[in-house]
């Protein structure tokens, strides 16, 4: 099988755009060659995550309302920032922002493609390790609550379903896969 694109795209309309996303539907011929549509959300931000781990193995989550899932999500520290600047950077940002926590050292856990089938949106999570406490400072569209729990509660909360943030669940699996291998030195 090739790994060459078998879509063809007829054209291409913007059907909705704001400071975050916009929308585009394409006109296609799909794999088989027949005529369709597919809408695709580009996302002008690059998601990131930190998963803020302390020296006993203790994991800081943010708690808070998420509107398009109208329920509460307990998740990592997360959030975006403009695809031209330093994702890094960002998630110091977000961060000190939204926990008030500052790390020394920072390691790039991994990089995911959140909903491939219907949109681009990138998201790279660290491991920010060696923290120290200063004062938070969440933007007014969030009221969050912070928890501070055992790495394996955590774990836990991912295995009974406490936790679905996408993101959240990713990076938790992957730190028990390296605490587990002393290759990782966690």
């Amino acid at each position: 099988m090739s790994e060459a694109n078998p879509w063809k795209k007829l054209s291409s309309a913007l059907k909705y755009e704001n400071a975050w996303i916009s929308l585009t539907e394409h006109q296609v011929l799909n794999p088989s060659g027949k005529p369709g549509i597919y809408g695709v959300i580009n996302f002008k931000n690059i998601a990131i995550g930190i998963v803020p781990l302390d020296k006993h193995l203790n994991l800081t989550l943010v708690g808070q309302y998420r509107f398009a899932l109208d329920a509460y999500s307990w998740e990592l520290p997360e959030g975006g920032g403009p695809v031209n600047t330093s994702p890094l950077e960002n998630a110091r940002r977000e961060l000190l922002e939204e926990t008030g926590l500052r790390a020394e050292n920072w390691d790039e856990l991994m990089r995911m493609h959140l909903s491939n089938s219907v949109s681009n949106e990138l998201a790279i999570i660290y491991l920010a390790r060696n923290l120290s406490q200063h004062q938070a400072c969440p933007e007014d569209t969030e009221q969050l609550k912070l928890l501070t729990i055992p790495f394996e509660k955590a774990y836990s909360m991912v295995c009974t379903g406490e936790i679905t943030d996408a993101m959240t669940v990713a990076a938790i699996l992957k730190i028990k896969i390296m605490i587990l291998d002393p290759a990782f030195g966690i």
